[in-house]
């Protein structure tokens, strides 16, 4: 059986502590990660909203992205936009890369943007992240409990907080995971 391919959004790959979970989840090898240029550009223009280190910083943590995931980059021939629609049409270039790179799902926070229904013209669907992480926990709740204890260690030394695991996942958009790392083994 071939693994999942699973187009991340742009609106997954900002959020760092989100980003770290989905991508530490793909190196245990449960899916296989994908992504455009245009989508680490667009997270690259989002974090300039962090100051004026922002978008450096952003541009750095691509580029080991990359160096970690060098076949993720999907590339197509433009005339497929063209025949694609969407609601929000700046959205129809992940659609795109999901169908280039034969993608089983695309995981976004922007469901109005994904309509099922185009998706399944499409043979794909759409899935947010705590839902997606949350079903690679229940097939392997201790190769995700060992991703969730890495991401916390490293968000208490960058943030020299002492996070619970709890509060990082819930502020990281990620409550149903959170719950689940968080109940007692």
């Amino acid at each position: 059986m071939s693994q999942m391919r699973a187009v991340l959004d742009t609106c997954v790959m900002f959020p760092t502590v989100m980003r770290e979970v989905l991508l530490g989840v793909a190196g245990q090898g449960l899916y296989t990660p994908q992504w455009s240029e245009r989508i680490l550009e667009e997270w690259a223009r989002a974090a300039r909203k962090l100051g004026p280190t922002g978008e450096p910083q952003a541009r750095g943590e691509i580029a080991l992205v990359r160096a970690a995931w060098p076949k993720a980059e999907i590339t197509w021939n433009p005339s497929l936009e063209s025949r694609l629609w969407l609601p929000d049409p700046a959205d129809v270039h992940v659609l795109a890369a999901a169908i280039a790179g034969s993608a089983d799902v695309i995981v976004t926070m922007n469901a109005s943007d994904f309509p099922r229904g185009t998706l399944a013209e499409e043979g794909l669907s759409r899935v947010d992240p705590d839902a997606f992480l949350l079903g690679f926990w229940q097939a392997h709740p201790e190769l995700v409990a060992d991703v969730g204890n890495r991401v916390l260690a490293t968000a208490c030394q960058l943030s020299g907080k002492d996070w619970e695991m709890r509060a990082l996942l819930k502020k990281a958009r990620l409550p149903r995971l959170a719950k689940a790392l968080s109940q007692p083994g």
